[in-house]
């Protein structure tokens, strides 16, 4: 299972078009982002106790479902 930050990091672009983008972009900037986290529990507290760039937990969660669909096609 891949990171949910080498999922995240495939919404980076130049151009931040939608708040998942905006997250990446930010994301990749953040050099104290739990990168090898699979853990939705750490990486919703992470975000909440350290970050400012998230305007809204939903574009985490948003995020996570995402990510946990593209996880499943895997299997």
């Amino acid at each position: 299972m891949k990171s949910f930050y080498t999922f995240l990091m495939t919404y980076r672009q130049p151009k931040e078009v939608d708040a998942i983008t905006k997250f990446a972009n930010h994301a990749f900037l953040d050099h104290s982002f739990p990168k090898q986290s699979v853990d939705y529990d750490e990486l919703s507290r992470y975000l909440e106790m350290n970050v400012d760039y998230l305007e809204s937990m939903s574009v985490f969660d948003e995020a996570w479902d995402i990510y946990m669909q593209s996880e499943e096609g895997l299997w």
